[in-house]
């Protein structure tokens, strides 16, 4: 289960160290993109993403970044933001704390970012307090569901631009999983947002 828009209650709980929105009174909204880099998946994105001049935030896998470096170089090349979204994507809710940061630090070693996304958005109290000293840890206020294979890509994109206002983060992934529905649902979202005049910008790091 998944709730498509973050409720209030559910950001309390982590206040005030983890990141749900960003205060902002312009029209500005910020995508981000979870588990690539993906040889032919992030490609795409990136070429979505120029068509409109918007610029993203990438939570990289540290594995994907080891077996396609030269993608994860490419989003940094072309002005985007990456973090750190563990090595393995590690569950926090089902990994003890010395195994998940350990994970954590070995993903830092590829990734040169103070932005941090638990895989999942499942992370422990104990683990945030650990991580946010380091870390922004950045979660997120509009999930798009490209993840959810009984969802259809219209659907997708319906639970962004039904849910999405001035400062909301906003969750696509760039994987296999997701693609036949963000292949959809980006570019529509794009179109959407540029028509409203919105700016897409990337989470700048603390």
């Amino acid at each position: 289960m998944y709730l498509v828009k973050t409720p209030w209650w559910l950001r309390k709980l982590y206040s005030p160290n983890v990141t749900w929105e960003i205060p902002t009174e312009k029209k500005e909204i910020f995508l981000t993109f979870d588990d690539g880099p993906h040889p032919t998946i992030t490609p795409f994105v990136l070429e979505c993403l120029r068509q409109y001049n918007a610029k993203a935030t990438f939570f990289c896998i540290g594995k994907n970044i080891k077996q396609f470096p030269e993608v994860y170089q490419q989003i940094l090349d072309e002005g985007h933001q990456v973090g750190n979204h563990t090595y393995n994507h590690l569950n926090g809710w089902k990994t003890g704390d010395i195994i998940y940061l350990k994970n954590v630090i070995l993903a830092q070693r590829v990734i040169n970012s103070t932005l941090f996304r638990p895989p999942y958005g499942r992370i422990t109290k104990s683990q945030v307090k650990e991580l946010s000293p380091v870390f922004n840890i950045v979660m997120w206020n509009v999930l798009s569901g490209d993840f959810d294979v009984s969802l259809s890509p219209k659907k997708c994109f319906d639970n962004v631009v039904s849910n999405a206002a001035s400062g909301s983060i906003i969750v696509f992934h760039d994987s296999e999983k997701a693609f036949s529905r963000l292949e959809y649902a980006l570019p529509k979202a794009l179109q959407f947002f540029s028509e409203k005049g919105y700016e897409m910008k990337a989470i700048a790091r603390s």
